[in-house]
């Protein structure tokens, strides 16, 4: 499928989407006592925030997004499980269509079973991405031994990358619910990942939305490391911690001056519905792309071409 832009017909694959399970509104669920006495939590929870639930069978959610990536022309996504122990949800929309979807599971790797569940995501799942946040769950990835296992599953497994989210971490929905979100930022920089990088060449890492506010140290991280990917995705709104003026143009120029055109992967940050697929964001980036005076291989390449490859994918 090739998707109409102003480089002509091109492949276009996200490389950062979220799959909201209805697993994943449980969980938030449980973590407010004044949700958890509702009669009906979940239809509060989609009053609160405008969005439209998912159903409790995620072949179903996975449906959904199925048609949503062929009304926008896209040949797949990358999406990924929003809280840990949900591996079961992604895994279910992987096999519905796994032509069109790229499992990532959410992972705390401090828990003594991580390497287990890394490995049965893997192997037993058929999912690709092991999904990190270091500042979420109060860990080094330079000097966790549970980071420092997945990685090394990864390096073993060809088709496979662990996603590590840097800088700024704020995640909407649990503002919206009004939970508590005790996130350590020191634990934010890029730089973390290069010990782990630099032992495991053979492992891929992807650090979204240009390293989130510490795009220096991702360019460093990246420029030493090259097996690591830099994805696009989201708004950036990370640009005005900048410290002179800049726009998603000149960011995108330094990106490939730095890093190279094979290395950056378009994203989106897509995730509920009604909304569906965030196309402002695709065409912002395009023509972001377009200013900079990019080729069409190099377009083709950022917006789907490089994702392919990293998996694997035919």
């Amino acid at each position: 499928m090739k998707k109409t832009t102003p480089f002509g017909a091109i492949e276009v694959l996200d490389a950062h989407t979220h799959f909201f399970s209805h697993r994943f509104f449980q969980t938030l669920i449980s973590q407010s006592p004044a949700l958890s006495k509702e009669a009906d939590s979940m239809a509060r929870v989609g009053e609160i925030t405008g969005w439209t639930m998912p159903p409790r069978n995620p072949a179903e959610l996975a449906a959904t997004w199925q048609s949503e990536l062929d009304r926008h022309q896209l040949s797949a996504a990358m999406m990924m499980a929003n809280v840990p122990n949900d591996e079961e949800s992604i895994a279910t929309a992987v096999a519905t269509f796994p032509n069109r979807i790229i499992g990532g599971f959410f992972l705390d790797p401090t828990k003594p079973d991580a390497e287990t569940r890394a490995k049965r995501a893997f192997d037993e799942l058929h999912l690709r991405v092991a999904c990190l946040f270091p500042a979420m769950f109060h860990f080094s990835m330079a000097e966790n031994e549970g980071a420092r296992a997945v990685v090394a599953l990864i390096s073993e497994r060809p088709g496979t990358a662990i996603f590590v989210h840097c800088g700024a971490l704020s995640v909407g929905v649990r503002k919206k619910l009004g939970l508590l979100s005790k996130f350590d930022l020191r634990y934010s920089n890029p730089l973390e990942i290069y010990k782990l990088a630099a032992e495991f060449p053979r492992a891929n890492f992807i650090v979204p939305h240009f390293g989130g506010g510490m795009f220096r140290e991702a360019m460093m991280l990246a420029d030493l490391c090259p097996n690591v990917f830099l994805d696009t995705s989201s708004s950036n709104k990370w640009m005005q911690y900048e410290p002179s003026p800049t726009n998603l143009a000149t960011i995108l120029q330094q990106a490939l001056q730095v890093v190279g055109h094979e290395r950056l992967l378009f994203g989106s940050d897509s995730s509920f519905f009604p909304r569906g697929w965030v196309s402002d964001v695709f065409y912002a980036q395009v023509d972001a792309l377009l200013k900079i005076g990019v080729s069409e291989e190099q377009a083709q390449a950022i917006l789907g071409g490089n994702l392919k490859r990293l998996f694997g994918l035919p």
